[in-house]
């Protein structure tokens, strides 16, 4: 997969420096709005997601950087690190350091969404981190799923194939944060071509025959998506006019 359009990092570019940055951008009332929306951490400053695109943008890509960011526990400064770090630089070991320290869906979301996904590690951490017991970090797996549907292009459909048992698998895990993202997986491989709209409709349907609040929930919501017209005229359109 190519990597993101981002510059090298300017000279002197510091931890410290982008963390008082932060400090001052920060909100407390943003931070009591997260909340509502399940973001909770224990380190958030409340600074506005375009506010960080532009510090990241400006800070340019540093693994070394984004490494240093990551370990002050500052929410916001996790979250540029993800967009700064390089996804070729990016170990194994590092994505279980950081995926151990996830706290949020935000932080595991951006994490998986703008680095985890273009590594070379990715589609076995996606598979690895289902089995998982913690919460962020079981979500992880299947965010990858979903955001290697979209993202990995030359990826051949078996790959995603293999992923529907293990949808169909955990389907049953009725933490909200896990089953949002089973449904999120089950989901963006069925919007990826008609062949696999077919298997992700076969899949949810077999869900919804499971004694399951959790199951039954991601195959009817997905359902409603990927047999909807909209996907599904998307879907008969010659590839080459898809955008």
């Amino acid at each position: 997969m190519p990597g993101r359009s981002l510059r090298s990092a300017p000279s002197g570019v510091t931890a410290s420096a982008i963390l008082r940055e932060l400090r001052a951008q920060g909100n407390p009332a943003n931070v009591a709005g997260m909340a509502r929306y399940g973001i909770r951490s224990a380190k958030a400053l409340g600074v506005p997601a375009p506010t960080l695109m532009q510090i990241a943008r400006r800070a340019g890509r540093n693994h070394d950087l984004a490494l240093a960011l990551w370990e002050t526990g500052v929410l916001e400064a996790r979250a540029i690190a993800a967009l700064i770090d390089d996804p070729a630089l990016v170990t194994g070991a590092q994505m279980e350091r950081w995926a151990a320290d996830f706290d949020s869906w935000a932080v595991c979301d951006a994490a998986c969404n703008k680095l985890f996904d273009r590594t070379r590690f990715a589609w076995q951490k996606a598979v690895a981190w289902t089995r998982r017991k913690e919460e962020y970090v079981k979500r992880a797996g299947f965010v990858l799923m979903a955001t290697l549907a979209v993202h990995d292009k030359e990826a051949a459909d078996e790959r995603f194939l293999a992923f529907l048992p293990i949808i169909e698998r955990e389907a049953t895990d009725e933490r909200n944060f896990v089953r949002k993202a089973v449904n999120w997986a089950l989901r963006q491989i069925g919007k990826r071509n008609v062949r696999l709209n077919a298997a992700a409709i076969e899949t949810a349907r077999r869900m919804q025959a499971i004694d399951s609040k959790a199951a039954r929930w991601i195959a009817a919501d997905a359902l409603r998506e990927i047999t909807g017209e909209a996907v599904q005229e998307r879907l008969r359109r010659p590839a080459r006019r898809r955008g």
